[in-house]
């Protein structure tokens, strides 16, 4: 089963931008030639930027506050594993911690390298990062892995803590949702939310052998699902009955 995930509000959004480039982050960085740690400090790049547009770390320091609460209204509950409940409370205590130990916004020790400052100034100039316009980089490019890899990753610590923290954020998301068997009568789907709860996330799941992806908007009191299907190379909107799972996330 192919999923799609749709956020039913901004830092769902934000959240899943991160997930997506840290993700890519990883496994360029595991890599060992120059062309991929190239596009790891690109990837590095995008997370600082993702991460300047708000407030990121205090967003994210009052969600793993508000899960550490609601965690430990569930301590000594009959019906909840308390070895469970308490792993994963020091799961997010560790998160805060990290993130509180983090000076700044994530990334902003980057901005001490000077060959990193050149590097992001010239990145978005097509072709702009030949040996010729960045000397010092070209001859990173060229150290051995095992020098180069270790500098990576030690810039990468800049923001781990915010790779920690979005983890295991959108983890407890997604342990919420339900999944249930759904039918999109001649292509369409549409469901009303109850306003009294805060869904932030909906979970799409369906069979690739269908050949239709799934076209989804949405807000936090109703989701709209469209299937498209390939026709001579453009997507068209299906007329055909078809089935999916979907889980909507509180």
């Amino acid at each position: 089963m192919l999923l799609y995930e749709f956020p039913l509000n901004e830092t769902i959004r934000t959240l899943l931008r991160l997930e997506h480039l840290f993700d890519r982050l990883a496994q360029l960085a595991a890599r060992d030639s120059a062309l991929d740690h190239h596009f790891a400090l690109t990837t590095l790049f995008e997370v600082v930027e993702v991460a300047a547009r708000s407030d990121l770390k205090g967003e994210l320091l009052k969600e793993l506050e508000r899960h550490k609460q609601q965690l430990n209204a569930y301590r000594g509950n009959p019906a909840v594993s308390e070895e469970a409940l308490l792993a994963v409370l020091r799961r997010v205590e560790d998160a805060i911690a990290s993130l509180q130990a983090l000076p700044g916004k994530p990334g902003a020790s980057l901005a001490s390298c000077e060959m990193l400052s050149g590097l992001r100034s010239r990145i978005a100039v097509p072709g702009g990062t030949c040996e010729f316009d960045l000397p010092a980089y070209h001859a990173w490019q060229q150290l051995p892995p095992q020098i180069r890899q270790p500098q990576l990753l030690g810039w990468m610590d800049s923001v781990l803590p915010v790779a920690q923290a979005v983890s295991l954020l959108l983890e407890l998301l997604r342990q919420t949702g339900v999944p249930q068997k759904v039918a999109a009568q001649g292509g369409q789907f549409q469901q009303t939310l109850n306003a009294s709860r805060s869904h932030q996330l909906l979970r799409l799941r369906i069979d690739p052998a269908l050949g239709l992806v799934p076209e989804i908007s949405g807000h936090r009191l109703m989701v709209s699902i469209r299937l498209l299907r390939e026709e001579e190379g453009r997507w068209r909107a299906a007329r055909d009955d078809a089935s999916f799972e979907l889980s909507l996330c509180t």
